[in-house]
């Protein structure tokens, strides 16, 4: 007789908690696109003026959940408001949607992980600065294109155009499918593999892993370390890392600008996330 061991590949739970968490964001969403409608293009002239304000405001407009600020930030770059420092710092704290989904699952550390990440961005967004000027590094300066739509303020165009092509057929479908499958590969992952072991005795190598996964110019991968960190399956250092590397899909508007400065900025972003992730990890988190 051989003992086999039941492998449980599914769970109804798993579709509620996707469920719910899709719920709570996509409720968030609509609160913080109807400020961005109500608030963009509004932001004062002085910004240019010192660059200590470029890194401050890029960094905190990065922060904003979903694409308002990472698109304000690119705006601004490419009309030659903000330095490309300033954007990398900008990037730096920019997660996308995946801010709404941690504060779902962890909403004190999800607070502890934005704070660290503006401040990341900042002093980041200084060195940037002056590594290009110190090095020159070629970039582009300034673009006549546009990346917002001109804003209406009527209710219908606000629901047609803001809650359904936007917010429900851009982001909410996918939001509960990768919930759902990163959920769903825990789940299953749990059962075939001693994930924590691995984790304890491999922390940089998955800590590696989730900066190169970073790259990805969406941010539903990164819902796998979110859930995994939810669950105590990796430690603090490897979804701040993720993080920092992670742009959601704010990044592809800068690839119909200048491909250069997309990579530019996005190889900031690795070296400073892993290497921001292997000090936090040193530390014991």
């Amino acid at each position: 007789m051989h003992n086999y061991q039941t492998i449980n590949i599914f769970d109804i739970q798993i579709i509620y908690h996707a469920l719910e968490i899709t719920a709570l964001v996509f409720a968030m969403m609509i609160i913080i696109d109807w400020i961005d409608v109500h608030t963009r293009g509004r932001l004062p002239s002085w910004v240019t003026r010192h660059s200590v304000y470029q890194y401050v405001i890029a960094s905190f407009l990065g922060l904003t959940p979903g694409c308002m600020g990472v698109y304000m930030n690119i705006s601004l770059y490419m009309h030659g408001y903000i330095s490309l420092g300033a954007m990398v710092g900008g990037m730096i704290a920019t997660t996308g949607e995946a801010t709404l989904v941690m504060i779902a699952l962890f909403p004190k550390t999800a607070l502890i992980l934005n704070l660290l990440l503006v401040t990341f961005g900042i002093i980041f967004a200084v060195v940037t600065d002056f590594i290009v000027k110190k090095f020159h590094i070629p970039h582009c300066n300034e673009c006549e294109a546009l990346v917002y739509h001109k804003n209406e303020s009527s209710l219908s165009h606000y629901i047609k155009e803001h809650v359904w092509h936007h917010i429900i057929k851009k982001h909410i479908w996918k939001i509960f499918l990768w919930s759902f499958f990163a959920m769903w590969i825990i789940h299953v992952g749990s059962q075939y593999w001693d994930i924590k072991t691995f984790v304890k005795y491999h922390p940089q190598l998955v800590l590696l892993i989730a900066v190169l996964v970073g790259i990805i110019p969406d941010v539903a991968p990164q819902f796998i370390f979110i859930f995994m960190f939810s669950e105590g399956l990796i430690p603090f250092s490897v979804l701040l890392a993720s993080s920092m590397v992670q742009n959601g899909h704010g990044l592809i508007p800068m690839l119909s600008y200048s491909v250069k400065d997309t990579i530019t900025i996005k190889t900031f972003n690795v070296i400073y996330g892993l290497a921001t992730g292997l000090g936090v990890m040193a530390l014991g988190f």
